[in-house]
């Protein structure tokens, strides 16, 4: 079975701003999260989906494998992670010509 994980990181942070690129014990908070998931040696495949060409830098940079543009309705106050999720495992199966049985988000905060 094959298996992703999606870390999905919008930009629009209201109470702290660029959370998730931001400095945290010298790596920006985003990498502690692509890190670990790779350190788990868990997954096929990790993809990092943001709003944010910032963000989906710092993904590339610190190892994601697919990095994942999410769409402004996907990434609003009121729009649901779990279609966030399912676009990104789309794209990425779309982009990969690979189907993934077992999804796993992990957050950044």
């Amino acid at each position: 079975m094959r298996r992703i994980c999606t870390i999905c990181a919008r930009e629009g942070s209201k109470g702290v701003i660029n959370k998730n690129i931001r400095p945290l014990l010298g790596k920006p908070l985003i990498a502690h999260t692509l890190l670990q998931a790779k350190a788990s040696e868990m997954f096929d495949a990790i993809a990092v989906s943001s709003d944010s060409q910032k963000i989906l830098k710092v993904g590339q940079e610190w190892g994601a494998d697919f990095l994942i543009s999410r769409p402004d309705e996907l990434a609003s106050d009121h729009a649901g992670k779990l279609d966030a999720i399912k676009h990104c495992v789309q794209e990425v199966e779309k982009e990969s010509g690979t189907s993934y049985e077992i999804v796993v988000d992990l957050d950044c905060t």
